[in-house]
């Protein structure tokens, strides 16, 4: 039976991967960082009558990630698969969002992964093989939107670190894989709106723009794949020793990276802001005072 890990299962991708694993069979470690969260996942496994082992692990913190892993190792033996899948999503200018919010998408979409790899390596490391998964995005392959830099920045940092521990860890019979999604309809794609909870301010400078971005990102939003789609994706790539280091998922991500393909940011921001100029309106200017 193959023992896999995946943090991040409250919702969306996390969650469908954890019972599309548990289908098959596997043990199943789904991680989330509260248990008031777990509600979703817990009913969706019940009315399948699935079994998940369902531990506690915040990935942004060192002694919630050894303890978690290590509970789940003495419990029930070595960890096969790890599924990076917890991630935040925060938009904001680069120049006024707030840099705590900037840390927690570092801390979250890139620290936390490199935490998890460095739990489970040494037990994969002395067993001779494993396969670390770690969800990245498009965003991390293909140019930053405004208001999306950290985001961005965060997801191909995470790009990067993958192929790094890809070409280090092959000689120990690991394999990495850095799944990159398109548009799926996941928690991170309902951000809350500017100026709200989680969000950069809605004030200064950018705001009408960056409320602006918000408007065209909703609409996205509204057409994303099922998150299902994207699991299918990872056991796949789990499955197969074939599977490229860099996997896009979705149709969506597919074709930007062929379109992009020699193309510079110049060029590609035009025809970017007349597709949000087409669902979100028009650009505002920005305020007179502030040119």
């Amino acid at each position: 039976m193959t023992s896999v890990l995946i943090t991040g299962c409250s919702s969306g991708i996390g969650l469908e991967t954890a019972l599309a694993f548990a289908r098959r069979g596997d043990r199943v470690h789904a991680c989330v960082r509260n248990r008031d969260t777990a509600e979703q996942l817990l009913g969706r496994a019940r009315a399948e009558d699935l079994t998940l082992d369902v531990p506690l692990l915040d990935v942004t913190d060192d002694t919630s990630v050894t303890a978690a892993v290590t509970a789940v190792q003495d419990r029930h033996g070595p960890i096969d698969v790890l599924v990076n899948n917890a991630g935040v999503d925060r938009t904001g200018p680069v120049e006024t969002m707030p840099l705590d919010q900037a840390r927690t998408l570092m801390e979250t979409n890139l620290w936390g992964p490199l935490r998890m790899a460095r739990a489970v390596l040494p037990q994969m490391r002395a067993r001779g093989g494993g396969v670390i998964v770690n969800v990245s995005s498009l965003a991390g392959r293909t140019f930053a939107v405004p208001h999306g830099g950290f985001y961005a920045a965060s997801k191909a940092a995470l790009g990067a670190l993958s192929e790094a521990l890809y070409a280090e860890v092959q000689p120990f019979g690991i394999r990495v894989v850095c799944l990159e999604p398109g548009s799926f309809a996941s928690a991170i794609q309902r951000a809350p709106a500017p100026g709200t909870a989680g969000q950069a301010s809605g004030t200064g400078p950018y705001a009408a723009d960056h409320a602006w971005l918000a408007r065209f990102l909703a609409r996205v939003a509204e057409g994303a794949a099922d998150c299902a789609e994207a699991a299918e994706a990872v056991v796949a790539a789990v499955d197969d020793p074939g599977t490229a280091l860099h996997t896009t998922v979705g149709k969506d991500a597919e074709a930007a990276l062929k379109f992009l393909a020699g193309v510079p940011y110049e060029q590609w921001l035009p025809s970017f802001l007349d597709q949000a100029q087409s669902l979100a309106g028009p650009r505002p200017a920005p305020p007179a005072g502030d040119r």
